[in-house]
């Protein structure tokens, strides 16, 4: 699941985008065409074009609170979200008014989320790494020293958006991994505070909540303020000015991701409801627009059962004018040759979500290379891991799979090298040094390791 938006989409009921889908509307490719490499391609092709006036914006929204401080993040917040504030200081939330919101859920939702943060809890301990050493012949003794950091920022998308699996799956890792103080910022618009997210911070553990967002506040967690405390790391979703703010201040802080939109991909083998598939391509595509989906089976007939279960199911679905939307632009049922070529087509997709619905899923699940997260069998559905299969849901987007992995723990720790060299061992390792460094014409260096060698 990628949050990419503070509102979210438009939503609509019935509406007269998703009446008129008709089964031959949705977009059918085969992989035995001569030109499906080209109609692939097409259909991945995503530039995430960051917009000039946004990028100006936030550039000088982050200069001006590096600059004022406290104060700027006051003139945007009453500027942006119509909230007047004597300080930062009043805007932020007392542990209390977490704990209300929480006593004041109803009883099915508090018990949903605390099984959801319990469920992610003890799947992200799996994930904690420790420290590590051995030790040379010669006393030499090298290793590894694993430090949680000390101060993290989580933003969480505020308004008509509520996202508490969000606040879960990305507090609760930082929690696991030890992270000194987590500071959560939640943008309010004309001062509503959701209580669902305001719940969710005090299960997970969340030290600090302010009720400031967009751009200002993540410069105010980056550089810090007079009030609010400069972090190590920003994690969470957030809206094009979120993501542009993220992208520049990296380097002053480390960030989890810029995410695109929502992506999955389902490898089915026919043998599973069609109206399950059709949904769970849905579940994607309702996020908004630009979100993906893709249906990789070599069964021709179940292309078109799916198809129909899509067109019967669609005006049924609140959000349906996003799902059409997305199904027109970005989405296509694929036919392939075998479950070999299937795998093979996912992992040049390298998608955010990987469903194998499939008898033996494990044996095709072992073919995979690229995946955020690779959901086994006709029953796991991947609405069940953005909510409460303990696995996190923040994941890699726009083929970014190749080469980066889902939020975790170990996106809270940072390792630091250990050597320890004995007299022998300065020896045998001075000498190399010694040379490599003459080699590269640093002296300092080369007499560095020397002097440790010629005194004995």
């Amino acid at each position: 699941m990628n949050t990419r938006s503070e509102a979210g989409a438009p939503a609509g009921q019935g509406s007269g985008a998703a009446s008129i889908v008709a089964p031959a509307d949705i977009r059918r490719l085969d992989s035995a065409a001569t030109d499906f490499d080209e109609r692939l391609a097409a259909l991945l092709a995503w530039e995430d074009e960051q917009d000039a006036t946004i990028e100006r914006t936030v550039a000088d929204i982050l200069a001006d609170v590096r600059r004022r401080g406290d104060t700027a993040v006051l003139d945007y917040t009453r500027r942006f979200d119509r909230v007047d504030a004597a300080s930062v200081a009043a805007l932020e939330l007392a542990p209390a008014e977490l704990q209300a919101a929480l006593d004041g859920l109803d009883a099915a939702t508090r018990e949903a989320l605390e099984a959801a943060a319990d469920r992610v809890r003890r799947y992200h301990e799996h994930q904690r790494a420790g420290d590590w050493s051995f030790t040379e012949a010669d006393g030499t003794r090298l290793g590894q020293l694993v430090r949680p950091l000390d101060r993290a920022g989580l933003y969480v998308p505020g308004g008509k958006a509520a996202y508490p699996s969000s606040v879960l799956m990305n507090a609760l890792p930082a929690k696991v991994a030890g992270v000194g103080e987590l500071i959560m910022v939640v943008p309010t618009p004309d001062g509503v505070r959701n209580p669902i997210v305001l719940a969710a911070a005090r299960i997970a553990g969340v030290d600090r909540v302010f009720a400031i967002g967009g751009a200002q506040a993540v410069g105010a967690l980056a550089y810090g303020t007079k009030t609010i405390p400069a972090v190590d790391k920003i994690v969470g979703p957030g809206n094009a000015y979120v993501a542009a703010a993220k992208r520049r201040v990296f380097g002053t802080v480390g960030i989890d991701m810029i995410a695109g939109p929502s992506e999955i991909l389902v490898i089915c083998d026919g043998g599973t409801d069609p109206d399950w598939i059709a949904m769970d391509l849905f579940s994607q595509a309702e996020h908004d627009e630009m979100a993906q989906a893709i249906l990789l089976t070599p069964d021709a007939g179940f292309v078109e059962r799916v198809a129909e279960s899509m067109v019967r199911l669609l005006p049924t679905m609140p959000r349906a004018e996003v799902i059409a939307k997305s199904l027109a632009d970005r989405c296509a049922l694929i036919r392939v040759r075998d479950l070999d070529e299937a795998c093979e087509i996912a992992n040049r997709i390298a998608p955010e979500h990987l469903e194998i619905s499939t008898d033996e899923p494990q044996r095709w699940a072992d073919r995979i290379r690229h995946a955020g997260a690779i959901f086994l069998g006709r029953y796991a559905s991947e609405a069940i891991g953005d909510y409460c299969a303990g696995p996190n849901h923040v994941l890699p987007t726009m083929r970014t799979a190749r080469f980066s992995s889902p939020l975790g723990v170990y996106d809270f720790q940072k390792r630091s090298s250990l050597i320890e060299v004995s007299a022998d061992g300065a020896r045998t390792l001075g000498p190399i040094a010694s040379t490599l460094a003459r080699g590269e014409g640093l002296q300092a260096h080369a007499r560095s390791a020397e002097l440790r060698y010629e005194s004995r």
